[in-house]
Parts: structure tokens; sequence; C-alpha cells
């Protein structure tokens, strides 16, 4: 099965908030936007930046923040290829509500932590 560059048939395309969660929703997309906010970097340094995520993985999600269009991706023509990724200016506007999420879910962890393992318990 193909990509399709339709984008009435894009995830989530009859609803905004879907489309935009089910890209940027995940692990790998928070913490790839998070490791360019200050600077333009190479795949490995990314990848070892991350740290547990896989090459294929990295690459998928570069790929899906290229499409939505919150990475830039530059290949310079020499050999051996070089290829910088930065954020675009909707991946630097995506930096303010990313980190309140994330400063949320910091200090809301150990509430929903102890939930959990009520609930488990219940």
């Amino acid at each position: 099965m193909s990509e399709t560059h339709d984008p009435r048939q894009q995830p989530g395309a009859g609803c905004p908030i879907r489309g935009v969660l089910d890209r940027i929703g995940d692990q790998w997309s928070l913490l790839t936007l998070d490791a360019l906010e200050n600077e333009k970097k190479h795949f490995n340094e990314l990848l070892r930046e991350i740290g547990d995520i896989s090459k294929q993985m990295l690459s998928k999600t570069l790929k899906h923040l290229e499409q939505d269009g919150f990475v830039r991706r530059t290949v310079y023509p020499q050999v051996p290829p070089r290829v910088e990724y930065e954020l675009t200016e909707l991946g630097r506007s995506f930096l303010i509500p990313m980190k309140a999420l994330v400063g949320w879910a910091e200090q809301n962890h150990a509430a929903i932590s102890i939930a959990r393992l009520r609930h488990e318990n219940a």
C-alpha cells in the first residue's frame, strides 16, 4: 500500500485536533522536536541525544515531522552527503504549547501514578 498525498486521506483529515495529535502525540516526535530546539543537528547527533530510539524510528519520525512542516531537512551536495535537520517557524511555534504540556505532565506525574495504582488495586 503506497502513501497517499491527497490531504483528505491523511490521518485525522476530518478532525484538525486528531490530525495534529496523531502525528505529534507520540514520545519520539516530542523528543525530536525538543532536541532540535536550539540548533540544527545531523541524524547521528539526534540519535545520540534522544538515546533509546532506533535508526528506523528516528528516520520515520523525521519524515513525518518534515511532511507536516515542523522540521526542515537540508541536504548538502558533498561526498559523503551531509544532511541537517532544523525546526521550521511552525515547529518553533509548537515548542510553546509543547513545553506547557511537558511541564504539566512533570507536575502531575506523581498524582497520575498514584491514581493508576489505585485503579489497578481496586
